[in-house]
């Protein structure tokens, strides 16, 4: 079923998720979150080390299941889907952008930014591949596309990770700190090319950021603390 238009992007209904159950060291990190990003939202996530930010954005990534809850992606229920249904829906639907950029160091960086079309499609096709090489020159790394990953500074690494998230024309971005090892001007520049995509395509992004300067530029904040959402604070576009 195609979603409609106006219909939020990610629902998220009273997610709860326990380690060890039935143990005695049985732990609950998120209790009942609920929330929704609708079409081109451009989130941040924020909350103190410990507040379940992590879990949270893995359950939303469907790289691991709530305990109890609905979550929705893109009109799709996950708790209905089996684990090929999980891993098209993230694949279709889900780029993920982490602290660190995760690049095969032995792929040059148009290879790495085609690694999602070869593992989803089993080769790189001449469409991918030349989306692969405009996001590439988007990113500012035109003439880079056959340098390895120990060939590129920090933040051109961070570009490469960009362009292969954005490869798949994603509906839904997930950002884990993803200026976090940046320096101040590098981290403005990826938070720009992020903000950008997330114009030009429509895409919801939900960026976890503990920078406030980052933050204060998102269309609102919503704050995590010990694994409840505290505050929802809408901000305004800087």
């Amino acid at each position: 079923m195609n979603p409609s238009e106006n219909a939020p992007i990610l629902c998220l209904e009273a997610i709860t998720k326990r380690y060890n159950i039935g143990t005695e060291v049985e732990t609950e990190v998120l209790h009942g979150i609920t929330l929704a990003l609708q079409q081109a939202e451009f989130v941040a996530l924020k909350g103190p080390s410990g507040s379940g930010k992590s879990t949270l954005l893995n359950i939303i990534g469907l790289l691991e299941p709530p305990t109890t809850g609905q979550l929705d992606i893109a009109g799709q229920a996950a708790q209905s889907l089996d684990d090929a249904g999980l891993t098209a829906l993230r694949g279709a639907a889900i780029g993920f952008v982490f602290q660190f950029h995760h690049l095969l160091p032995a792929f040059t960086a148009l290879e790495n930014v085609l690694l999602p079309s070869i593992v989803r499609h089993g080769t790189a096709t001449p469409a991918a591949e030349a989306l692969a090489r405009e996001l590439l020159i988007r990113v500012g790394l035109k003439g880079a596309e056959y340098k390895r990953p120990g060939e590129l500074s920090g933040g051109m690494q961070q570009r490469v990770a960009i362009a292969r998230a954005l490869s798949q024309k994603p509906r839904l971005i997930l950002a884990d700190e993803p200026t976090g090892n940046l320096d101040t001007v590098s981290a403005d520049e990826v938070f720009a090319l992020l903000r950008d995509f997330n114009r030009d395509h429509g895409s919801a992004c939900l960026i976890v950021t503990h920078d406030p300067r980052l933050a204060l530029r998102c269309d609102r904040v919503i704050e995590l603390v010990d694994g409840r959402v505290v505050s929802r604070a809408g901000t305004k576009i800087g």
